[in-house]
């Protein structure tokens, strides 16, 4: 495509945000950029009483006169983009970032052939993301989860869809409160629907945020999502989405041999008490080498993983049994072909790699 073609791509970029530092850095990043830029950047401020503290954040000159600044409703990601996608106006793409990315020196252009390549089946074109990591020592935990979204598929940390798929399947699902799988779900429902998902050429750096000790207590809320997925794809959404299983299996199990032991010490039978005690300190053990022997292994990294490692089983089947509960009648959605698909008859079609 010439020069002129790229300029008469349209489009919008929206940025969901809970007042990170990394959004101005974002910004400058996205203002630099060579290539056509977009014609409006939503800022959707999901931070709660957003509208009584002004978003910390310095928009570039040359992004300010197309620049707005919306207000959330503090209730996720997910239902922040759909805001963000109501207020981006009638553009043919709209590109989604995180509020901690980097796009590339040449994002602009690089997005501007993407779209271009995209046939008239694409809905989706998702960039290559870039995860710093130490040179000089192994990763933390932490470190190595966030690496894990340059693997990810589908992710929104940079994804463009076109917005006529985006109204066409409901945008994303807000029952998704985290950033995590509501870009799955959505992808799934979009390949349902018989749209293909490409990768594109476009890459955007996620620099691993600081995080506390508690960090990985945190990011267990995910089980409760993963609860939702199955009920609304099946637990064959696993395989169609290239998602790692992780341990719930395993943290089930151990959870439920602590249980069991303090129920039988709390019945006087000490032998079985004793048994399961046993095979609750080994699973916790194994579960903190698995954590420590990859890391650093500096004293603090170590003394984290053991508190972490004793306490994620039991918070994960926490979340895991509240979101059965909760999501115990979610109905599936209707698989392609029925009256509520949104292309009748087509067939899913599988992910592809832009020249």
């Amino acid at each position: 495509m010439t020069a002129a073609g790229f300029q008469g791509l349209r489009y919008a970029v929206v940025i969901p945000t809970v007042g990170r530092a990394g959004l101005t850095v974002c910004l400058r990043a996205l203002a630099a950029a060579t290539g056509p830029g977009p014609v409006r950047v939503v800022l959707v401020d999901d931070r709660r009483g957003a509208p009584r503290n002004p978003l910390p954040v310095e928009i570039p000159a040359e992004l300010r006169p197309i620049t707005s600044v919306v207000p959330g409703r503090a209730r996720g990601p997910a239902a922040a983009r759909n805001t963000g996608l109501r207020v981006a106006g009638p553009v043919p793409w709209v590109v989604f970032l995180d509020d901690d990315v980097v796009p590339g020196p040449t994002w602009c252009d690089d997005l501007a052939r993407d779209l271009a390549a995209a046939d008239g089946r694409t809905a989706g074109v998702t960039a290559r993301i870039i995860v710093p990591l130490p040179t000089d020592r192994a990763p933390t935990d932490w470190e190595r989860n966030t690496a894990g979204l340059a693997t990810a598929r589908w992710i929104t940390a940079d994804m463009a869809y076109r917005r006529e798929v985006l109204e066409a399947v409901g945008g994303f699902d807000e029952r998704f409160p985290r950033a995590f799988r509501e870009d799955a779900d959505l992808a799934l429902r979009t390949q349902a629907a018989g749209w293909a998902l490409a990768v594109g050429t476009r890459t955007t750096t996620h620099p691993v945020r600081p995080a506390g000790r508690w960090v990985s207590l945190r990011v267990q809320a995910g089980n409760a999502d993963d609860v939702l997925m199955n009920r609304l794809h099946g637990r064959s959404w696993w395989r169609r989405a290239d998602a790692p299983r992780g341990r719930l299996p395993r943290h089930l199990a151990v959870t439920a041999a602590a249980a069991t032991a303090v129920s039988c010490a709390v019945a006087a039978r000490p032998v079985a008490a004793t048994a399961c005690a046993a095979l609750w300190l080994a699973g916790t053990a194994e579960f903190a080498w698995s954590r420590i022997a990859p890391g650093p292994r500096t004293r603090d990294e170590i003394v984290s993983m053991a508190l972490t490692s004793a306490l994620i089983p039991p918070v994960a089947t926490w979340y895991w049994l509240g979101a059965q509960m909760r999501h115990r009648r979610t109905p599936p959605l209707s698989p392609p072909g029925t009256a509520a698909a949104t292309r009748p008859g087509a067939a899913p079609v599988p992910e592809r790699v832009l020249p």
